[in-house]
């Protein structure tokens, strides 16, 4: 018959690509897990408000219209619904797949079941399938995954949240062709069971046969794999366990798979007593929590109070005396192992003689200690017990009591345990490497040895008084010979026949009376010992090292070794050396990933990468967070010498202990994963954390602080960073690592991520953690909860810096950079606040802020031009007043008769918009002035610092500009193409080094706005009454109580115009023009002798805004007589 598992036997590769996906499904579930988006748990007060009409359960599908009828009732609902979508279209789409693979794998195992049913694989029924050893295990395994999913699914991702995904990706997802018919099938399977793992929740009734009965699989095919399960050892794992007292042990994996199956058949578990007392007595007479799929636990009393058959038949194992029994045996065998195995990790101690003399006593004590371990680990985990239930509570601490439990003993003992197993394999491996070439020289030593002596017995060999014997020569020579026959492939004949010759040379000894010529004695002793070592070499085999294995399996501790996590931590603290033994304890685990990956192996699927990389990847995540102990207890040092280094005015210099640095070192060479990459990781986690919480806490501002606690703040949180760079820089020689390159990586990466984080606000697709460049698995940067509007201290920076520059509240003076208090007059800040910024923060903190600023402009032109779409030009008694004055002002280039009586009027007429349209200008000028103080600084810094870098930007930057317009002149010259980057990359660093004019920035994208140059017109109208001329400041606010701030004003409406076609700002001074001209040809007919303050306003706005945007003078002179500006600058 055709191997099951090979390649051309349909069948057989059938049901095994099944098992592979099945676990492969399993990972990726266990995967998404940790990804869930928050925002479905509906957990907070806010999220249930936003987001409450757009997020339903199942209930949406008794009812969708009702539900879209009430989205699209609400404009504004529809578009968060739309931002919704965006942001999570992506981890929906794979949470689906998920679910989607869950309904499939039990869509193809029963298809499966029907083939071999209706005989589609020719000579391969149910029955016999079961009969072959590989068949049993894949059809029982098929079944148990099966299982796990649904187990894993619910335990891992709620009912409620796992509907509101199926949900909302039905909502949202283009994909819902005919192809995608079978979602009602897997909203089916995957509607909420009411199942919480949250502890005390209350279990749903009839649960889970009921979720797990959801989909039909064929009866007989459970009770045949039931029955299979019950009565065979199906993995044959007995013969690694001969003692009878460990077969719970030996058949666990087995009893997980029985025990998951059972809930397809719950009437066994519910009546049958018999089948149930049978179980019992085979799989669970000594424990009751058990491991079932990679760790995750289980309490059988939990799990079985519902079913009566079941409950009953566990009675016997909870029987006090019997948990007695079990507790005291392993806390005598805990006393009688750990010197048992201290003594043979003694250094020296496993030779190879004593291995080869002593396998099935090193063995059983293998056995002794793992079984010993694993009972204890399992039934004093604090996870398999639920502390509301008392019945759980009281066989808890029966079982603590009577084993004398103590973590640390236990620990101990599984470090041993694991280092004695690691030196062992490896000794076993290096035997089994060496086997045969060991063996051959024995066997040819041996055959020598004899050769020599027939050659002393023919009497030609001058050996002292022996006489010559032609009898023993031939007999020697003969011996020689058979020696030289063994044959090492037949190894049973061999041993046979060398036990024969090791007691023929005795019988030769004794019966010729050798014994008086010791050189001949000598010979034969050498012969029989070469012999004796044949025969321990040939007993070296690899089914000892597949026993090792087997017996030293860890699989069930993957979860529950977390809970000793604190205590590998303490013991790398006191001993740094322990990190060693540590090492041969995180490869034990390591051996828990052969399950998930043996049937995707064997399948040759392409998902054994992604799977080995998911386990592999939270073993390292977990070998990391035990080392990360030792970056802590570095930064611990570190933190005195922060100390120092602040309070401190000479520098100390500072080292870390020496001695224990040698002893962390034990890292090297012990990982797979690089130690030195480790070691670094750990530090990098450690100072990210550190830097991460100092930025939190020390950026905290009080709005309400007169005077503002900004300026201090800096300068406290500058003198840390100090601290925390200078420390660094003085133990990176220690620890042999670039601290320079580690500490601005480190710290960008924290303020480029907080800068993210920050602008996500502003998004509508939002930079998710997983998706973010910034952020990392193995170097997380911890997130704060927000404690204002601001999500992140980059946030608060930067609103208490709008804040204290209000232009509501302060004047800026544009010559000096300094904001003075319109009240009292007092400085309020200048330009070297950002100077502390860049002390503080450095260059990535600058331009983080410089980014920030631009999402807040952005945010304000919008909403700004919404409000105009939405409040100014659907108002018809102002459109109104628009069109008559456009009527009044045309030509543009004559002049308004009755000039005061029209733009007065008009500005009265439309006075309503005026308040909040001077707000927005204001806020933009004043964002637009905080940009290029920012330029400013970091332009500054750049030439000071690296000022090869700013002339090599300042010439790429003129040379780039310069082919560009000549592109634009003669198109055949070239032009960066879409699919260069290098504008794009250029624009980064030009930004970084502050060569860039924020002023000429386009922010938004705007469409043609009718009236526009018009309304600018009114509103600068508007406000030039409430400003005056002083020679000194140059235009101020009138009155404190009505504040204008002249340079946000400007820069506001420059920044305005900017977005729009540039025949708006140039019909606007048109404009602006005409009112110049038309007011002082009023003037002049009236004979005023004084140009009014208006006009003084207005030609002062024409001034600066040719200062601001680098226009040409002729611009404004062609709107304006050059003589009115000389009169204007005798004014001045």
């Amino acid at each position: 018959m055709v191997d099951f598992l090979a390649e051309n036997n349909l069948c057989g590769q059938a049901i095994l690509r099944i098992v592979s996906r099945g676990n492969a499904i399993i990972a990726e579930l266990l995967r998404l897990s940790d990804f869930i988006p928050t925002v479905f748990r509906l957990k907070d007060k806010s999220d249930q408000q936003k987001y409450g009409d757009i997020i339903c359960d199942f209930s949406y599908f008794k009812g969708p219209e009702y539900y879209e009828g009430k989205l699209e009732a609400k404009p504004e609902l529809q578009d968060l619904d739309e931002e919704f979508r965006e942001n999570n279209i992506e981890i929906l789409s794979r949470f689906y797949l998920a679910f989607e693979s869950v309904h499939k794998y039990i869509v193809d195992l029963n298809r499966y079941l029907d083939d071999l049913h209706e005989g589609v694989y020719i000579q391969q029924t149910l029955e016999t399938v079961l009969l072959n050893e590989d068949g049993k295990q894949l059809l029982c395994e098929a079944l148990y995954l099966y299982g796990v999913m649904l187990l894993v699914i619910d335990q891992k991702i709620e009912g409620e949240v796992r509907e509101r995904m199926l949900v909302s990706y039905y909502r949202y997802s283009a994909a819902r062709s005919s192809a995608d018919s079978n979602l009602d099938d897997i909203c089916k399977l995957l509607r909420s069971t009411g199942f919480s793992s949250q502890p005390g929740a209350k279990r749903p009734a009839n649960y889970p046969e009921s979720y797990f009965q959801r989909v039909p699989i064929s009866s007989t095919f459970i009770s045949m794999v039931i029955g299979r399960l019950r009565s065979d050892d199906i993995y044959n794992q007995v013969s690694a366990y001969p003692l009878p007292e460990h077969r719970s042990t030996a058949l666990a994996n087995q009893a997980a798979m029985l025990y998951v199956c059972l809930f397809f058949s719950p009437s066994i578990l519910q009546t049958q007593q018999a089948k149930m007392r049978e179980i019992v007595d085979k799989y669970f007479p000594d424990n009751w929590v058990i491991s079932i799929y990679m760790g995750i636990t289980v309490n059988l009393i939990e799990a079985w109070e519902p079913y009566k058959a079941a409950k009953t038949a566990l009675n016997y194992t909870l029987d006090a005396a019997n948990i007695k029994e079990q507790a005291s045996r392993y806390a005598a065998s805990m006393e009688s192992l750990r010197p048992q195995v201290q003594q043979l990790l003694k250094e020296g101690f496993l030779r190879e003689e004593i291995i080869l003399d002593n396998i099935p006593k090193l063995l059983n004590c293998l056995r002794d200690c793992n079984v010993a371990i694993r009972w204890l680990m399992l039934h004093s985990a604090e996870s398999a017990y639920d502390p509301n239930n008392k019945r759980l509570r009281q066989i808890k601490d029966q079982v603590l009591n009577d084993s004398k439990y103590n973590p640390k003993t236990l620990f101990q003992l599984l470090l041993d345990t694991a280092q004695f197993e690691f030196t062992l394999k490896e000794m076993f491996k290096q035997m089994l490497s060496e086997k045969q070439i060991k063996w051959e020289n024995y066997k040819k030593e041996g055959s020598e040895r004899m050769m020599e002596l027939a050659e002393v017995f023919s009497g030609v060999k001058p050996l002292t008084r022996v006489e010559k014997n032609e009898n023993l020569q031939a007999w020697f020579r003969e011996i020689s010979k058979q020696i030289e026959s063994l044959n090492y492939e037949d190894s049973t004949a061999a041993g046979r026949k060398t036990v024969q010759l090791i007691q023929a040379l005795i019988e030769v000894q004794e019966f010729h009376q050798l014994e008086s010529n010791l050189q001949v004695c000598q010979f034969l002793a050498d012969t029989r010992k070469f012999l004796h070592h044949m025969i321990r070499t040939i007993n070296i085999k690899e089914e000892v090292l597949i026993t090792m294995q087997i017996v030293g399996d860890l699989s069930y501790a993957w979860q529950i070794i977390d809970s000793f996590t604190s205590i590998m931590q303490e013991s790398i603290r006191v001993n740094p050396s322990m990190v060693t033994k540590l090492r041969a304890t995180f490869l034990k685990l390591a051996s828990a990933l052969d399950l998930p990956l043996l049937r995707i192996n064997q399948a040759n699927s392409a998902d054994l990468l992604s799977v080995s990389q998911f386990y592999s990847g939270e073993l390292v995540a977990y070998v990391r967070k035990v080392l990360q102990i030792i970056p802590e207890s570095m930064f611990t040092s570190l933190a005195k010498i922060i100390k120092l280094q602040i309070h401190d005015i000479m520098e100390v210099p500072t080292r870390l202990d020496k001695d224990k640095l040698k002893d962390y070192s034990q890292l090297a060479a012990r990982y797979e994963v690089d130690p030195k990459q480790l070691l670094e990781d750990g530090i990098r986690k450690e100072l990210v954390k550190r830097v991460a919480y100092a930025l939190h806490k020390g950026l905290i501002f009080n709005p309400k602080a007169k005077p503002s606690e900004l300026m201090p703040k800096l300068k406290e949180m500058a003198a840390t960073m100090d601290g925390f760079y200078r420390s660094f820089e003085y133990i990176q020689d220690y620890v042999s690592i670039y601290g320079l390159k580690i500490w601005q990586e480190e710290v960008s990466r924290i303020i480029n991520y907080n800068v993210e984080q920050e602008c996500n606000s502003f998004l509508r697709t939002k930079i998710q953690d997983w998706q973010s460049v910034h952020q990392s698995t193995h170097i997380p940067i911890p997130k704060f909860p927000s404690v204002d509007e601001s999500a992140t201290f980059i946030g608060r920076l930067c609103r208490e810096i709008l804040r204290i520059t209000d232009p509501k509240v302060t004047c800026y003076i544009d010559q000096m950079n300094t904001w003075y208090d319109l009240k009292s007059h007092q400085e309020v800040t200048n330009k070297r606040l950002f100077s502390e910024i860049q002390n503080t923060l450095g260059t990535f903190g600058l331009n983080g802020l410089d980014r920030l600023l631009c999402f807040m402009i952005v945010r304000e032109l919008q909403n700004f031009l919404t409000m105009l779409q939405r409040s100014v030009l659907k108002d018809k008694a102002l459109v109104e007043v628009f069109k008559t004055v456009l009527t009044a002002v045309n030509p543009v280039q004559g002049i308004v008769a009755n000039a005061n009586k029209v733009y007065t009027s008009a500005v009265a007429k439309s006075q309503k918009v005026w308040g909040p349209y001077l707000e927005a200008i204001m806020k933009v000028g004043q964002m637009q002035i905080l940009r290029q103080q920012i330029a400013n600084e970091l332009n500054f810094s750049c030439k000071f610092d690296s000022k090869h870098l700013a002339a090599a930007l300042e010439n790429l930057n003129k040379s780039l500009l310069a082919d560009i317009e000549a592109h634009y002149q003669d198109p055949s010259l070239p032009y960066p193409k879409e699919d260069n980057t290098l504008l794009y990359d250029i624009t980064a660093y030009l930004e970084a080094a502050g060569i860039q004019n924020p002023l000429s920035k386009i922010y938004i994208t705007t469409k043609r706005l009718p009236y526009f140059p018009i309304i600018n017109l009114l509103f600068i109208i508007a406000q030039l009454p409430k400003l005056q001329y002083n020679k000194n400041q140059g235009m101020t606010c009138k009155k404190a109580t009505d504040p204008v701030d002249w340079p946000p004003l400007v820069l506001g409406l420059l920044t305005l115009l900017k977005q729009f076609h540039s025949r708006y700002t140039q019909h606007f001074l048109a404009l602006l023009g005409q009112f110049i001209r038309s007011v002082m040809e009023q003037c002049t007919s009236q004979k005023i002798p004084d140009m009014p303050s208006d006009v003084v306003g207005a030609l002062m706005f024409l001034e600066d805004y040719v200062k601001y945007s680098k226009l040409s003078r002729k611009v404004v002179e062609a709107h304006v007589p050059s003589f009115i500006f000389d009169e204007f600058r005798t004014i001045l």
